[in-house]
């Protein structure tokens, strides 16, 4: 075993020295991660994270629409993963929502400033850890409208997550905006567009049947639903790598499955391991391969 490990190594040396000698040094994949939305079942995206972190594979961008988003920026902005689920594990629908009687909707979400203070450590892109975009919804065109490089984060996490209906816009001076879901499920273009090679997204199912609607809410959702998978193949054009955790039959406001959906996601992120490894393995993560690194990456370049 010693002797194959021995070979491998070494024909893995040539090739790097091959392809410098040739002005073509391979660089490192840019892994993007793409966290789709889901309301509650965004929690499953904590899961996703922590394999990865357990994998010691290293992210160059993020970004979230809708559940996502708040997933993505905590992270981006440093939160560990026991952080983030600390926080998942109390939230409840009355920690983002207030009741309230407008024409545009049925909740406002101011009360998410708060909760977004509690679950944050860094509130603006600039300031992120990890390159990070956001994507909402322009009403008025009908296009995404992203968010990345600089500004507040916490209004764009707003508008991210105003579902149509329910949430009442946010306005962003002449524009209305709504969830990112509506014009891009899964923010996998935003990713390319910041330089990721290799964009991962995550990808939350909704449930495979639906029985008889008993609220107006009921009935938009499931129309929301069913005009999402046919533009599904928008995102997946975008995307290297698709993990779903199977969070399909959980209901959208499932807080107090918190624990199940982790584990969901971690299930779904470890089972894709082996690929991602596999864009890895040229340049063999962790101190044991350090040596063989680009200098640009082992210097912090990966993100």
């Amino acid at each position: 075993m010693q002797r194959v490990e021995s070979w491998w190594h070494a024909t893995r040396r040539f090739v790097l020295r091959g392809a410098a000698a040739a002005g073509r040094t391979p660089a490192p994949p840019r892994i993007g991660l793409a966290l789709g939305g889901g309301f509650a079942r965004g929690i499953a995206h904590i899961g996703v994270l922590r394999a990865f972190e357990r994998n010691n594979i290293p992210i160059y961008a993020i970004a979230g629409v809708s559940a996502g988003s708040m997933v993505a920026a905590a992270y981006a902005g440093g939160c560990s993963t026991q952080h983030i689920e600390a926080i998942a594990r109390t939230m409840r629908f009355r920690d983002v929502a207030g009741w309230t009687i407008n024409r545009l909707g049925l909740a406002h979400s101011e009360r998410m400033i708060p909760f977004l203070k509690r679950l944050l450590t860094e509130d603006r892109f600039e300031k992120m850890k990890i390159p990070l975009a956001i994507v909402a919804s322009d009403l008025g065109t009908g296009t995404p409208m992203i968010f990345r490089g600089h500004g507040d984060v916490v209004m764009p996490i707003r508008a991210s997550c105003s579902y149509p209906g329910l949430f009442l816009p946010i306005r962003h001076g002449k524009r209305c905006l709504v969830d990112g879901a509506i014009t891009m499920e899964v923010p996998a273009k935003p990713l390319r567009e910041m330089g990721a090679t290799r964009v991962i997204s995550i990808h939350l199912p909704n449930a495979s049947a639906c029985p008889d609607p008993s609220s107006m809410f009921a009935v938009i959702n499931r129309c929301f639903q069913s005009m999402s998978e046919r533009l599904e193949g928008e995102w997946r054009k975008h995307s290297d790598l698709v993990i779903t955790p199977a969070v399909g039959e959980l209901a959208w406001d499932s807080f107090d499955s918190s624990a199940r959906m982790i584990e969901l996601g971690e299930q779904a992120a470890e089972a894709a391991m082996p690929v991602i490894k596999g864009w890895l393995k040229p340049f063999e993560i962790g101190e044991r391969a350090n040596r063989f690194l680009p200098a640009a990456a082992r210097n912090g370049a990966l993100g």
